[in-house]
């Protein structure tokens, strides 16, 4: 097992990281967080024609054809930097579930003018009966001469505000096990009867309530099979986790680097405080995370871009240890910087806005322990 960086994706590290220093600051990010949609237009405009947007979508589709490694460098770098924008909902999320349920047709329509960032997907799941698992989808999906009519409420969807369409989880029939009779519909979100509503709240990314209110759509907008696409959505949800486990790393990394910087300028009884052992306590926390979470996630990368058995397993474990270290690390960063920490010009908050929201994001921590101990047959 080798977990080092390849040429190619060390170019991906490198030309990203100098992007990102160049053309989104602290300044910018604060900038967009502030914003009432969150998000940067131009920004997303770059990263299309710098081609990272369709970098996982396959060549045949008008993508890149990476693989999941090289994804997850270029997502460490968005998350040293803060960046957020629809990549991981529209392309990861989104665009991953019509490339491994859409029929041929849907994939050469869709994938193309997602992979060139034109149209933008979200992925709506959870719902106000919070869970990750088939047992808490519930809204309905009712068959009807030719046609489908969705109703209920989906909750906490990232960037449905800014979406074209919706990859919506839905139940079509209930069968033996929660698994059975879930579907899923590729939803305009401006069909009659949708409509989107921004959470209020202290999160590092715009979530959403999308109500479903008679919603009708053609037999078409079906991805895949109906009755059986939770098996699509488990086979995204873990590739979701784990570059999402990649963007926590980086986060951490520039936690790490935020504080130790500080600790060295930063100075008390005639010393930098970063001489005093409580100091050197909180800051061996970040380190402890950002090292686990990083190796515990490359492993995964690996085991999932080898095609192996165990790496579903592999990745709830990165999955574990990055949505308990990251906001673990930034309370750490703010032991170190004490009222600094909460200046807003500072930057400090950005980083512990998106590890609160991250914490829980497709899975908490119980959820993928769960998992884990059924893997391992417990």
């Amino acid at each position: 097992m080798d977990l080092s960086l390849t040429s190619a994706q060390q170019l991906i590290r490198d030309s990203a990281r100098d992007f990102l220093a160049t053309e989104t600051p602290r300044s910018f990010v604060k900038e967009i967080d502030e914003t009432d949609t969150g998000f940067s237009q131009e920004l997303w405009s770059q990263m299309s024609e710098m081609g990272w947007v369709g970098m996982i979508i396959p060549e045949e589709y008008g993508g890149g054809g990476n693989n999941f490694t090289d994804v997850a460098v270029l997502f460490q770098e968005l998350g040293s930097a803060c960046i957020s924008s629809p990549l991981h909902s529209s392309v990861i999320l989104g665009g991953l579930s019509i490339l491994y349920a859409g029929s041929e047709q849907q994939k050469k329509d869709i994938l193309p003018s997602v992979a060139n960032g034109q149209r933008i997907l979200s992925f709506a799941l959870t719902e106000p009966d919070y869970g990750w698992g088939a047992e808490s989808v519930n809204l309905e999906a009712t068959e009807s001469g030719g046609e489908f009519t969705l109703n209920g409420t989906k909750l906490f969807v990232p960037d449905a505000h800014i979406s074209d369409q919706i990859v919506v989880v839905a139940r079509t029939s209930k069968g033996n096990s929660p698994e059975e009779g879930v579907s899923l519909f590729l939803v305009d979100k401006n069909t009659s009867g949708l409509s989107t509503r921004i959470i209020s709240g202290w999160t590092g990314d715009k979530l959403n309530e999308v109500t479903f209110d008679n919603v009708k759509v053609s037999a078409s907008a079906v991805i895949g099979s109906v009755g059986s696409g939770w098996a699509t959505v488990s086979k995204v949800l873990d590739r979701a986790n784990v570059i999402m486990s990649a963007y926590i790393t980086g986060g951490l990394e520039r936690l790490l680097d935020i504080t130790v910087e500080y600790s060295k300028q930063r100075i008390a009884f005639g010393v930098p405080i970063g001489t005093f052992q409580r100091v050197q306590d909180w800051i061996i926390v970040i380190v402890n995370d950002m090292e686990s979470t990083k190796w515990t996630t490359y492993e995964a990368l690996w085991k999932l871009d080898s095609d192996r058995d165990d790496a579903g397993t592999s990745i709830a474990m990165a999955s574990v240890v990055a949505s308990e270290g990251y906001p673990r690390s930034a309370e750490a960063a703010h032991h170190v910087h004490a009222g600094i920490g909460i200046d807003k010009e500072y930057g400090l908050y950005l980083y512990t806005k998106k590890a609160r929201t991250l914490q829980s994001y497709l899975g908490d921590p119980v959820h993928h322990r769960r998992r884990i101990a059924q893997d391992l047959g417990m």
